[in-house]
């Protein structure tokens, strides 16, 4: 530690590195220098304090020499809390031998979390193209940093879906590191119908279906002849960052067989007292039966009425010729 307080005590030029590009650590960093009782003090800790930014430069420099906006909030927070519990204890010791503590806790912080930046939040892309915005930790200035396609293209594979007739299939193409990248990104979905892997297709083969914002689309009611190699492609004036490709099978439903026409058999022959024999041997001799039962009553009752007529003429006639005698002899 003596050596390192020796080393540091030596003037070197200030150089703004990751830590010192936040306007809130300076802040603090001013303030530190300031609360030296003496003049002496003040200079010493100044020193102190352009020296670990220069560690802190060759800490960045060693680790590609960026961060991203996230990982400088982490790391200034956790070492603005450390900073701050260590204005408030109770210094006993030397000023800038606790000064020399704190720069490097400050050093130790950001070397942890470059660390995982640099190994899973800079070139997250397995695949595909990413251009993310990214600060210089020397210059405090934001740039373009480029992440090649580690496959060396920005193709990303194919994945099959399989989806009944008359179902529904979505097709998503997203994936994390899409949000990194810079412009005015959209998603380009075409495809070209028949059954998947069949022959090789071109790019004049593929129709577009849809420009859209939204990373997946959702086909409903699918017909067989919906299916074909569908190709995702995420895009910013013509650059092409991305693309997938869906294999779509539509299974067909089994077809219907209509159910054959059932004819019953003709009933049986059955016996004449039988319940629930047939209308029709019944009906036909019933109304014969009835016919000739009216015929002979009306033969019957004409027969009658004849009779009585007769019987009633004889009565009548012999009645009117004892009234005509009586008349006679009354005369005489």
């Amino acid at each position: 530690m003596l050596l390192m307080l020796v080393s540091l005590l030596c003037c070197f030029p200030a150089a703004k590195a990751c830590l010192q590009c936040d306007s809130a650590l300076r802040l603090l960093h001013d303030d530190l220098v300031l609360s030296a009782t003496t003049v002496a003090e003040q200079i010493e800790i100044k020193k102190i304090r352009d020296h670990a930014y220069v560690t802190y430069r060759e800490t960045s420099l060693e680790r590609m020499g960026v961060i991203d906006p996230t990982t400088l909030y982490r790391a200034r927070t956790e070492y603005q809390s450390e900073f701050n519990r260590f204005l408030n204890m109770d210094h006993t010791g030397s000023v800038t031998f606790e000064a020399i503590q704190i720069m490097e806790k400050g050093r130790k912080i950001l070397e942890k979390h470059l660390d995982i930046f640099i190994s899973e939040g800079l070139c997250p892309n397995t695949c595909g193209h990413l251009n993310q915005r990214v600060m210089d930790c020397v210059s405090c200035h934001y740039k373009t940093y480029m992440c090649p396609s580690p496959t060396g293209e920005e193709d990303c594979g194919e994945y099959p879906v399989q989806a009944e007739e008359g179902g529904q299939a979505v097709l998503n193409c997203f994936l994390p590191w899409h949000l990194l990248l810079l412009g005015n990104t959209e998603y380009y979905y075409s495809w070209a119908q028949g059954v998947p892997g069949t022959k090789q297709l071109n790019e004049s083969d593929f129709s577009l279906l849809v420009v859209t914002d939204k990373s997946y689309v959702i086909l409903n009611q699918l017909h067989v002849d919906e299916q074909g190699t569908y190709c995702c492609s995420l895009e910013d004036n013509g650059t092409i960052f991305y693309r997938v490709t869906f294999l779509l099978t539509v299974i067909p439903l089994p077809l219907r067989t209509h159910r054959p026409i059932v004819t019953l058999p003709t009933p049986p022959h059955r016996d004449i007292y039988a319940p629930f024999q047939g209308t029709e041997g019944v009906l036909v001799p019933a109304i014969a039966m009835v016919t000739a039962l009216s015929l002979a009553a009306i033969v019957g009752l004409t027969v009658v009425l004849g009779i009585m007529m007769n019987q009633w003429r004889a009565k009548k006639g012999p009645r009117r010729s004892k009234q005509g005698e009586q008349t006679t002899q009354n005369m005489v």
